[in-house]
């Protein structure tokens, strides 16, 4: 064996040397920690898990340290409610390679028992150096329940301070809606109001008013063939007789006929001009009612045609004179 030979196996050596060392070195240096902040808990009450990493980055390598992958349970016992982010700190203030990665997890359980949280895997991004925790126990027990006495509530009810600023927050959208609804309608009316009043009003022409004698003498041939005091209705025949010369002296000469008595309609043709042959068959016409309304009188039939035949004459007699020329 040459010195060549030598040399050559004495640097493979020297390396192997080295590289079992730094391995050691590195593998001394990964530490974690496992610790929770009480192992003894009621149900649904929460405690801390700190998980703690150190290791000497100065290694001459880019390590990467690989953490525990969790989903939202440790085991099916214990549930993680929050996480934080990884914190990474220098460990020792002489060594600034010595690093310490942090993390926090906030776990619960709502089984009752004493669960053990297994290890906890950490190794480098090349698997070649790998550390694990210490395991810990979290003892879990049930609420004492004082079965005797009454249910009740764990606070008292709060009160709400809710005012009318509130109620508009929480209605903003209908109040919105509804007034936009309502707007729509004042526009809808206002346009179908100024449309009715801008359409020209429709001219009904007004029929020409019957004179009042015509009027008159259409009642007294309507009461002639209703044959009334031929069937024995006489106070209904007079009494329909006196209506129709009423009704037409108040058209024709406006005197208030229908509430006055006879002798007021007598009365108030004392300076009206009209011929006396007139005024005595309006009288007769009157006077011949009134026996038969308020003192039962049974007239002769041929006082019953008089009294209509006096009610044509006066009407005819009474007319006006330019009613007349129209005729």
């Amino acid at each position: 064996m040459n010195l060549n030979t030598i040399k050559y196996y004495i640097t493979l050596l020297t390396v192997a040397i080295a590289l079992l060392a730094m391995h050691s070195s590195v593998a001394q240096n990964l530490q974690a920690v496992a610790t929770i902040n009480n192992n003894d808990i009621k149900i649904g009450q929460q405690v801390k898990l700190d998980l703690n990493v150190t290791y000497n980055a100065n290694s001459g390598k880019h390590l990467i340290i690989n953490w525990p992958q969790f989903t939202d349970t440790i085991r099916k016992e214990i549930e993680i409610v929050g996480q934080s982010k990884v914190d990474t700190v220098i460990a020792d203030s002489a060594n600034p390679y010595q690093l310490s990665l942090h993390k926090t997890f906030l776990i619960t359980s709502f089984d009752s028992g004493s669960w053990t949280i297994p290890p906890f895997k950490f190794s480098t991004n090349d698997d070649s150096i790998t550390a694990y925790t210490q395991a810990l126990t979290l003892n879990v027990s049930n609420i004492p329940v004082d079965t005797t006495l009454n249910i009740k509530d764990i606070k008292p009810i709060l009160g709400v301070n809710y005012t009318w600023i509130d109620w508009i927050k929480d209605n903003v959208y209908t109040i919105l809606i509804t007034l936009a609804a309502i707007i729509v309608i004042i526009i809808i009316v206002y346009y179908i109001r100024k449309k009715i009043k801008n359409k020209p009003a429709e001219i009904i022409p007004e029929a020409p008013k019957l004179p009042a004698h015509v009027i008159a003498l259409e009642k007294l041939d309507k009461l002639k063939n209703e044959k009334l005091w031929q069937e024995g209705k006489i106070k209904l025949y007079h009494s329909s007789l006196t209506d129709i010369i009423r009704e037409y002296i108040e058209n024709r000469f406006k005197i208030q006929a229908m509430e006055q008595t006879t002798d007021e309609i007598l009365h108030g043709f004392r300076n009206v001009a009209v011929d006396e042959e007139s005024k005595n068959k309006l009288k007769q016409i009157l006077f011949l009612s009134d026996l038969v309304k308020f003192a039962k009188e049974h007239p002769m039939p041929n006082e019953n045609e008089i009294s209509l035949i006096n009610a044509y004459d006066f009407i005819n007699g009474t007319k006006k004179e330019e009613e007349i020329a129209n005729r």
